[in-house]
């Protein structure tokens, strides 16, 4: 019938719409209502009459829900409008929405099962009981499509089109028939019952483990991993590897020319900021140490690094600074360039004296 091409072609259409993103899941149990028009199937010589429902539902999952609803519908019996022809049952109804965030109104299919009661009066003349009486109950399976809006006001509000097949063959009217089909258009309204629960925030994630990295049991400033003296002492200058790197008291200035060990007059300003830094600190002991480029012996360079060492040890001691706050003099040689021995500029810094700090 055209009804049930109607329902069928309706219901194909939505079946090829591109589902929505979810929205947040509300599953607070709701009460719906409604009021609609029922579409008899022409088969049981019935006229359309208006229909209510009443029902108990819940969303079971951020697209679905399910509903349980009570429907009563009166017909009237055409053209025997003194018989009684009425219907009540109740339907199990599973819907997905389609449900869009920020959209008011959303598209869904639902599929339903349910159990219908009909209580049909007909002419049963010439019998003396006439009207007859025959009440079935049947199976009953609806499907259909609808809009409704979403929770985020308290009512909610439901507009659908649905077909459904009532299994009764044992009609009076129309004994033929294995079953009815009628078109149902509805409002109506869902009712939350309850307060939505607020989103609970997920706990914090755990704090990271501690590595090696990430440590400093000495408070040097140098990781526990990259800390080779783990034991340092408070006080002590650090070097990036965790030790106690030498504190060298900068005389840069204080060179010699090539192969000599007496001071020039250059240096002796130098020197005496020297003098001023040690009496300023007189705790404070340093090593004198002297150096040279890699020109010549290393023997030769070695008794020429202590000769200038205690060139800058004597200027020292003859200016105030007592002998016991100096360790040395100490010639290293050729052996700790600061430069490359490659230029005539790298070799000229590399002729030098040093006060390397003690403590």
């Amino acid at each position: 019938m055209n009804k049930k091409l109607l329902c069928a072609a309706m219901l194909a259409g939505l079946g090829v719409a591109q589902a929505a993103s979810a929205q947040e899941f509300d599953d607070r149990w709701y009460l719906t209502g409604a009021v609609g028009y029922n579409f008899q199937d022409s088969s049981r010589e019935t006229d359309d009459a208006p229909f209510a429902s009443i029902g108990l539902g819940k969303f079971i999952s951020p697209n679905w829900s399910l509903d349980g609803e009570l429907n009563y519908q009166n017909p009237s019996l055409d053209p025997e409008d003194n018989l009684n022809w009425s219907q009540y049952g109740i339907s199990f109804d599973l819907r997905r929405h389609f449900i869009q965030e920020g959209r008011g109104w959303n598209p869904y299919v639902l599929m339903g099962l349910g159990y219908q009661q009909s209580e049909e009066e007909y002419d049963a003349f010439p019998n003396p009981d006439s009207p007859g009486d025959n009440d079935e109950g049947y199976f009953a399976a609806k499907v259909g499509l609808g809009l409704q809006t979403t929770f985020d006001k308290r009512v909610a509000v439901r507009a659908e089109v649905a077909y459904r097949a009532d299994f009764n063959d044992e009609s009076t009217r129309a004994p033929d028939e294995d079953y009815f089909g009628d078109v149902l258009a509805s409002v109506g309204v869902v009712i939350p019952l309850g307060t939505k629960a607020e989103p609970v925030a997920p706990p914090p994630p755990p704090p990271p483990a501690q590595t090696c990295a990430d440590l400093d049991d000495d408070g040097d400033g140098v990781n526990n991993c990259d800390d080779k003296c783990p034991g340092s002492q408070a006080g002590q200058t650090i070097g990036p590897d965790g030790c106690p790197a030498p504190v060298t008291i900068d005389l840069k200035g204080v060179n010699f020319d090539f192969d000599k060990a007496t001071l020039r007059p250059d240096a002796v300003s130098i020197l005496s900021e020297a003098v001023q830094i040690l009496q300023r600190y007189p705790d404070l002991k340093v090593e004198v140490a002297g150096h040279t480029d890699s020109v010549g012996t290393d023997a030769y360079n070695q008794g020429l690094s202590e000769r200038r060492a205690k060139a800058v040890y004597d200027y020292l001691t003859s200016n105030g600074v007592d002998a016991s706050r100096l360790q040395g003099p100490v010639g290293y040689g050729e052996s700790r360039p600061i430069d490359t021995n490659e230029t005539a500029e790298g070799r000229a810094k590399n002729r030098r004296t040093e006060l390397n700090v003690q403590n």
